[in-house]
């Protein structure tokens, strides 16, 4: 299992939201790259990254901090956030990005999707934010009449490889990983599943290896010390 540490951006800042709440945030860091080496000194090779400006906007705004980010790191990067024609895709393919991920575009744009994916294959990935059993849109805002087993199947249909499937309701809440449910998707859907949201300690990680999942994101577990990064992928093994 892959571990992705995650760097989330606002203002060119490392921050973390709680449970997707943009009135609660927490700056970590005023420069990203400083974390991004971090990641690298403990032994990642991949990492998630998301501008929160962008998803919350629905156009690219942290640019500049994103390519310093990428340079930095030197490994596999994957960006979501407000992702939402092809010309940005283009844009973050070529600027170093190795897979964007397509998340309320997906929802909204399912041609978009469906020619993004035609174009770059597995450089495209989705990102489902589930709020209540449905997905989530703008931003975790809104949350869509589209239920998580619709979108699983429809994504399956397309051709998507790999999908970041976020519990909002755990999502930076420290309340573990909701297993069943990665359970349940992976069982059901072949497609490669990346756990994000509540990944708070290292029964989590063993937990979602033992599971055979492709990938976990640890956010806030890093930033607060619960999971020893290192220690997280060595395990995850």
């Amino acid at each position: 299992m892959v571990i992705y540490p995650a760097i989330d951006l606002f203002d060119g800042k490392a921050v973390r939201l709680f449970k997707g709440d943009y009135q609660q945030m927490t700056i970590y860091n005023d420069n990203p790259a400083e974390i991004a080496l971090d990641f690298r000194k403990q032994g990642a090779k991949s990492m998630h990254l998301v501008d929160l400006e962008g998803a919350k906007k629905g156009v690219p705004t942290n640019q500049d901090t994103i390519k310093e980010i990428v340079k930095a790191f030197d490994g596999f990067v994957e960006l979501g956030g407000g992702i939402r024609s092809m010309e940005t895709v283009k844009f973050y393919l070529e600027a170093g990005i190795n897979r964007v991920i397509l998340g309320t575009a997906a929802v909204k744009d399912p041609d978009f999707l469906e020619q993004a994916v035609k174009q770059y294959g597995e450089k495209i990935a989705v990102g489902v934010d589930i709020k209540e059993g449905y997905v989530a849109i703008n931003g975790w805002l809104d949350k869509s009449q589209v239920s998580a087993e619709d979108f699983f199947q429809q994504m399956t249909d397309l051709g998507v490889k790999t999908i970041i499937c976020t519990d909002i309701s755990r999502d930076g809440a420290m309340q573990g990983a909701n297993i069943e449910l990665y359970k349940s998707l992976s069982e059901n859907y072949p497609i490669d599943i990346i756990a994000s949201g509540g990944v708070s300690s290292m029964e989590d990680i063993v937990a979602l290896r033992d599971m055979n999942l492709h990938g976990a994101i640890v956010g806030k577990a890093y930033y607060v010390g619960a999971i020893n990064l290192e220690q997280a992928i060595l395990e995850a093994k």
